[in-house]
């Protein structure tokens, strides 16, 4: 981005009277208005049609992506696109999520539970964001070129990261977004470079440019479309304000059995956990003939800006995988035990 300078003679004294005038004091803004800010961020998100160019920036790593939203007669289609050269694609058709990766020669299709953006990581903000967050409008600022409120999402505990949202100041569509530690340090950002919001969106700039000739589809199973396999798992003990908002059965891969898939949530963060059987036994617990399988993962793993923590419970494989601090997934995951059905906790 550029800005441009002005130097000629007859604005250097209505922007030196600007100046000053910027640094009187002002009434600190209501955090009503803040959260007031997140609520237009929300809807714009999920209402307008856009087509932006942005710069995801996590662990050093930088790459360039397209995203297209469209929402038309209660449709919403988007689609994401690395600009990079590894030429992956994600379309998401109202539920259902289709992923292009040529660089591994496979389409995945999968449903896609929660309605949040697609825009990188940033989430939905609950109605009970304030119990767990204490949200702040900090200076205003400008990106793009544009006017932007500058929001800041900040956690009340050790167990969930924070944010720093730039609102547009017309659409509150964020223009630039942070995930930050407890510390403030910033772990992800992204930063639009171009953002259109024009009326209508034509087919062909959804339609993925990926070659699919040759390539593997697989079509994974939808949390919540089978029964949970018995026994039943959840966690016992869960960090402040997370609660169970999706519990079924997912097929990962090519496994014969499918894993038990839960969803914990603080209405901002979200911590998903798989409890999988070991590999070398089918549904009836008898054992398949072939090469040993794998030994279980275990301990800590970073992925992406957030964290995943595996053990084993029972004989059985359990990963807990967010977006939260290495303390959250942890905490979660080894918490986790079997439970009959009488004795099945609700949270």
């Amino acid at each position: 981005m550029t800005r441009a300078w002005l130097s000629r003679a007859p604005w250097l004294t209505p922007c030196a009277v600007l100046g000053v005038l910027l640094a009187l004091p002002r009434p600190a803004p209501a955090a009503d208005d803040a959260r007031e800010w997140l609520d237009k961020m929300n809807n714009a998100l999920a209402t307008r049609n856009y087509d932006g160019t942005f710069i995801h920036l996590s662990e050093g790593r930088l790459e360039t992506m397209r995203i297209v939203h469209r929402v038309r007669a209660g449709r919403t289609i988007e689609r994401l696109q690395s600009l990079d050269g590894s030429g992956r694609e994600f379309v998401r058709d109202n539920n259902e999520l289709t992923c292009y990766l040529p660089d591994q020669h496979t389409v995945l299709v999968e449903a896609r539970q929660d309605d949040g953006p697609f825009l990188g990581t940033l989430p939905q903000f609950g109605a009970n964001v304030n119990d767990f967050y204490d949200i702040e409008e900090l200076a205003a600022s400008h990106v793009l070129g544009r006017s932007a409120r500058v929001i800041a999402v900040n956690p009340k505990d050790q167990y969930r990261f924070g944010y720093r949202l730039w609102l547009d100041e017309k659409t509150a569509m964020p223009l630039k977004t942070q995930l930050c530690d407890a510390h403030g340090q910033v772990i992800e950002q992204i930063l639009f470079a171009r953002l259109d919001m024009p009326e209508s969106i034509p087919d062909s700039d959804l339609t993925p440019a990926v070659h699919v000739d040759g390539m593997r589809w697989v079509r994974q199973g939808a949390a919540g479309d089978r029964a949970s396999p018995a026994p039943a798992y959840r966690a016992s003990q869960l960090p402040p304000g997370f609660r169970l908002t999706v519990s079924g059965a997912q097929t990962l891969g090519d496994a014969s059995v499918p894993a038990t898939h839960l969803v914990y949530s603080d209405g901002v963060a979200t911590v998903s956990v798989f409890v999988e059987a070991q590999r070398d036994e089918t549904a009836s617990g008898d054992v398949k003939p072939g090469p040993a399988p794998e030994p279980p993962m275990e301990g800590l793993a970073r992925v992406g800006s957030g964290f995943a923590y595996s053990t084993v419970v029972q004989g059985h494989q359990v990963t807990a995988v967010g977006e939260v601090p290495a303390q959250t997934v942890e905490s979660i995951a080894h918490s986790v035990k079997s439970y009959s059905g009488s004795d099945l906790p609700v949270h």
